[in-house]
């Protein structure tokens, strides 16, 4: 079998994945504003890295919101489109080992899949994601870039800016905590800081993506979150997940390769035109 490649055309970036016999290997990220240059760079970079010829790629499956903008088969290899709800289903169970799981695409704005098996379904989504974080940073805090506001939030302190159950109530609740969050930016202080601030930002758009996938994952009857795309390389992600895991008794799961899990899964798709 020759190799496939699972290519995801977002608006800024293009994500590309190699797949053969079974093993995805050397997922690749490329910045552009143009779809179509992102698509052709990210190929011939692939190409690159890998040693490859034209030739020892069998089949080209590409998605993403980019991917309308290709009418063509890429170099004459056979391109097909796929649907990206059913490759962030399937490259989201692949990726995890599971069966059956809800799995969160976290990009600009972020979509919920119920995944299973062989099927997937698109169950809805929230404009709350990366657009939303660096929207609120810039107009807050004067930041626009994800590594600055990562940096910046490293000396925040949720305190000065959220309101929690404790804030309010010293009775304790059968199925909330005291620090479990009662109302983000609720509380902000005189003494608020730009590091609170970041702090504050990245807090609510991931309890906000995390509460809609619990929510998801209780309608679908599984305790499996798979969470993918490129907000999980935000380090504070893990420690608001941790917590979230624990007060909703659901399973958050970030898999190796979780921002390129929509490539994978249009890699995974490659004899779905076939059917």
């Amino acid at each position: 079998m020759k190799n496939i490649l699972g290519i995801d055309i977002g608006g800024s970036t293009t994500k590309i994945i190699g797949y053969c016999n079974g093993t995805i290997f050397s997922p690749l990220l490329v910045k552009a504003n143009d779809p179509t240059a992102s698509l052709y760079g990210a190929f011939g970079k692939f190409l690159s890295v890998n040693h490859l010829s034209i030739e020892d790629i069998e089949r080209v499956m590409i998605t993403g919101v980019g991917s309308s903008a290709i009418k063509e088969d890429l170099f004459g290899i056979p391109t097909v489109h796929i649907d990206e709800f059913q490759a962030i289903g399937r490259g989201g169970l692949f990726l995890s080992g599971l069966d059956h799981a809800v799995v969160v695409s976290m990009g600009t704005g972020t979509a919920f899949v119920a995944a299973k098996e062989n099927h997937a379904r698109h169950l809805g989504g929230t404009g709350v994601g990366g657009g939303t974080l660096l929207g609120l940073s810039d107009r807050m805090i004067n930041v626009r870039h994800f590594n600055e506001l990562i940096e910046t939030a490293k000396s925040g302190d949720l305190q000065n800016v959220d309101l929690f159950i404790r804030d309010i109530s010293s009775d304790t609740m059968e199925t909330l905590t005291p620090h479990t969050t009662a109302s983000n930016f609720g509380k902000i202080s005189d003494l608020v800081s730009n590091g609170d601030l970041a702090l504050g930002i990245i807090n609510l758009v991931f309890q906000t993506i995390g509460v809609c996938s619990v929510f998801a994952a209780r309608i679908e009857q599984t305790d499996n979150i798979v969470l993918t795309g490129n907000l999980t390389n935000v380090p504070q992600m893990k420690e608001i997940f941790d917590l979230m895991q624990k007060l909703y008794d659901k399973n958050f799961i970030v898999p190796e390769y979780s921002e390129f899990a929509t490539a994978t899964g249009a890699a995974l798709l490659h004899g779905w035109e076939k059917k």
